[in-house]
């Protein structure tokens, strides 16, 4: 019996929207699975970035450093305000609406790459046969390959469970209605830093709860050291080795509260929030996508065992983005999803893992790729730095906004870039230069090489670059 479809994905975030289109613009029959619906019961394409996640996050942390700025950034412009009005309403409606325009927008792209898009969950069952079921029925359809791109969610925890309104996740924390007096943050990952910094800018005492003892352990050392003497200016409390023991839900003054416990080095502690926000990762999505019979294997955290083509232990049977190993990036799954579109279609497709850039929105942004210092060090590896600060930056003076700095990291001996960290504005654009020179297989002695427009904050990697061999024009630099 013939197959319903060529290839089916199972959903629509930035793996699985992606790879539907690359598909179906490859010429097979398409079908893209996903039941994120929106507040009216319709469709709601492009998965937790689109609807809970990158997008609306970015909105809001875009509108909130704007409205700092208003309130203490623009006198040294000479631009005056007699008030600044905070209209949180409005702020939130502006990120609705941007979601439901890509949200829109997703649908028109797999429309018009006649993508059938089926509302409802899958389940993977044998003989690569997907059952889909929704709130009107369910149904067997079948294809010859099958693409899982489930996602992830927000992990939880047995000692804060979600209490709606009062202890939330990353979801819950981009919808409140009221900026709260005191937020505590579960996790100094990049949401719960995304997130304590939105509600810290838009007036809230924000205080950050992290188990860990080192700060971003995933971020070159000199960048986290600088990161969070800044956060900890701005306002932001990160409190590190505190291991969270509980929490409870009190009335105080006939309102509701969030009592927590926790434990760091000096001892056990206890604290009141107005609103908790629980953000210590995310998991794959893997609980129930498929059937046992299928003996689909995982890994012991629930990622799907794949190979360095994406292929799973099913023939015909793909996973790619937040339900594989790697990091959970949309950028990454993107790439993932088109990798595996070729590869079903005979052409060529690979990824370069090693060259996956990461992004703080925080202010400043954090933006890195490549190998840190610290991990050169533990290989052993013989290596250069070179820095540069943004203090020293013409255009950085000229926007007002001089902190953080480049730092790029090369192998001694061949002069080829083995890293690059960035903190500073726009290290989130700035940082593709530097994916693009290292997938060239580029040296510093290349960007030193390269013109670079001036005066512009790029400049800086320029800068960085001829720092490496003590060659920097706007530094005075130490011999090394």
């Amino acid at each position: 019996m013939a197959a319903d479809y060529d290839v089916i994905v199972i959903g629509a975030g930035p793996a699985g929207y992606v790879a539907a289109i690359r598909c179906a613009q490859l010429g097979f029959k398409v079908a893209c699975i996903d039941n994120w619906l929106n507040e009216k019961g319709d469709a709601s394409l492009g998965g937790t970035c689109l609807n809970v996640g990158c997008i609306p996050s970015k909105a809001l942390l875009q509108s909130s450093e704007l409205y700092e700025q208003a309130n203490n950034g623009f006198d040294q412009h000479g631009i005056k305000f007699s008030s600044v009005e905070l209209d949180l309403k409005t702020m939130m409606d502006r990120k609705n609406k941007i979601v439901s325009e890509l949200t829109l927008g997703i649908a028109s792209l797999l429309k018009a790459n006649k993508v059938q898009v089926i509302v409802g969950t899958a389940k993977l069952l044998a003989e690569k046969n997907i059952e889909v079921v929704n709130e009107k029925e369910k149904q067997i359809i079948s294809a010859e390959k099958i693409i899982i791109a489930s996602g992830s969610s927000s992990i939880e925890l047995n000692v804060a469970p979600l209490t709606e309104g009062l202890i939330v996740d990353s979801t819950g924390a981009l919808a409140f209605e009221s900026v709260p007096e005191k937020i505590g943050v579960i996790g100094a990952g990049v949401i719960g830093l995304e997130l304590g910094s939105v509600w810290r800018r838009l007036g809230a005492e924000v205080t950050v709860l992290e188990a860990q003892d080192v700060f971003l352990p995933m971020v070159d050392e000199k960048i986290t050291r600088d990161a969070q003497r800044l956060y900890k200016k701005q306002g932001l409390d990160i409190k590190l080795n505190a291991r969270l023991l509980g929490t409870k839900i009190k009335t105080l003054n006939k309102r509701k509260q969030v009592e927590v416990a926790y434990q760091d080095e000096k001892g056990d502690h206890h604290n009141v929030f107005d609103k908790l926000i629980v953000a210590v990762g995310r998991k794959p999505n893997t609980d129930h996508i498929f059937d046992d019979e299928t003996e689909l294997i995982l890994d012991e955290r629930g990622f799907i065992h794949v190979n360095d083509k994406c292929e799973t232990s099913l023939p015909g049977v793909y996973a790619i983005g937040d339900v594989v190993r790697g990091p959970m990036l949309a950028h990454k799954g993107s790439e993932e999803g088109m990798m595996v579109a070729e590869l079903i279609a005979g052409n060529y497709g690979s990824i370069n893992y090693d060259l996956i850039p990461s992004v703080i929105y925080t202010h400043p942004e954090i933006a890195w790729v490549g190998k840190t210092e610290q991990q050169l060090k533990a290989a052993g590896e013989n290596y250069k730095v070179g820095a540069f600060p943004f203090v020293a930056s013409g255009r950085a003076k000229a926007q007002g906004d001089t902190s953080g700095m480049v730092r790029i990291l090369s192998h001694k001996e061949t002069d080829r870039i083995l890293g690059v960290h960035i903190m500073g504005l726009n290290a989130s654009e700035l940082i593709s230069q530097a994916v693009t020179a290292m997938e060239l297989g580029a040296s510093t002695e290349d960007i030193a090489l390269t013109v670079f427009a001036h005066p512009s904050l790029s400049e800086a990697i320029h800068e960085a670059a001829l720092a490496v061999d003590n060659r920097a024009i706007h530094i005075v630099q130490k011999k090394h």
